[in-house]
């Protein structure tokens, strides 16, 4: 009986895909495809495939100039620092235009333990504003993004802990003092899909929020506006939040995330 030997699988298309997210791994700014096809020696057409291909898959993503850079999914595999320069980059020409379309403070965060870090701020072109800077902390009980965030989290342990951990402290007459009133906020931010901050921290400012997903259908960030109640009005609240839930949508898919169906 003649025994049939199996061949080895190639490895060359997965060589390829390596050589090609190690090129990528020294330019965080991106390349463009002719660049990537002369440095890693791949014919172009072959390395624009994959490249296509990989950015489908949120392993690489485009920036506003068209050059490939490393994307969300692979950078998160990396390091919690590579991705979250990467998802500033992600986010920042939609931040540009939230901040253009509402002419506020615009802020980019997520969470760290049981509070938010902010990772990009962009001001407002208005003399009195609001802006705090990179690397500040929030509660998550009076902050508009740790209550999008946190409404947003999937049911669980990391959850409860949050929840276990949160000191109610007053920063204004207006800040929550109480899990429940705080669990009603969090049910009614899941029900509109965006988050408030009505004077909770500042007296005379307020702030508008909402989640932002990853490809895993995961909560990994939050968006909001901040400016003072004499600009962010309660008459104007419906524009704000539905540019602040665009532009947050907006973000989500371009990490990958696909919402569900209805």
């Amino acid at each position: 009986m003649k025994i049939r030997v199996s061949k080895p699988v190639p490895v060359g298309v997965i060589s390829k895909v390596l050589r090609i997210f190690e090129l990528l791994d020294q330019f965080p700014a991106g390349l463009e495809l002719k660049d990537v096809a002369t440095k890693t020696g791949i014919n172009k057409s072959t390395a624009y495939r994959f490249l296509s291909h990989l950015e489908s898959e949120c392993y690489l993503l485009r920036n506003e100039t068209g050059a490939f850079m490393l994307g969300p999914k692979l950078t998160r595999l990396g390091g919690g620092i590579s991705f979250e320069t990467t998802l500033c980059t992600i986010c920042r020409p939609t931040l540009d235009n939230l901040r253009h379309v509402t002419s506020e403070t615009v802020n980019l965060a997520v969470l760290d333990g049981a509070s938010t870090v902010l990772l990009d701020v962009i001001e407002s072109p208005h003399r009195f504003k609001l802006a705090s800077e990179v690397g500040t902390r929030g509660s998550v009980h009076c902050t508009a993004l740790g209550k999008a965030i946190l409404a947003s989290m999937s049911e669980g342990h990391r959850k409860e802990e949050i929840l276990a951990s949160i000191r109610f402290e007053a920063h204004t007459p207006h800040t929550i003092m109480n899990m429940a009133r705080f669990k009603k906020q969090l049910a009614l931010t899941r029900e509109k899909g965006f988050s408030h901050d009505d004077e909770e921290v500042i007296s005379g400012v307020r702030c508008i929020g909402a989640a932002v997903f990853g490809s895993d259908g995961e909560v990994v960030a939050a968006i909001s506006i901040s400016g003072p109640t004499g600009r962010i009005t309660k008459e104007r609240l419906p524009y704000y939040s539905d540019q602040v839930c665009k532009a947050a949508q907006n973000i989500s898919r371009s990490l990958g995330y696909r919402a569900p169906k209805q």
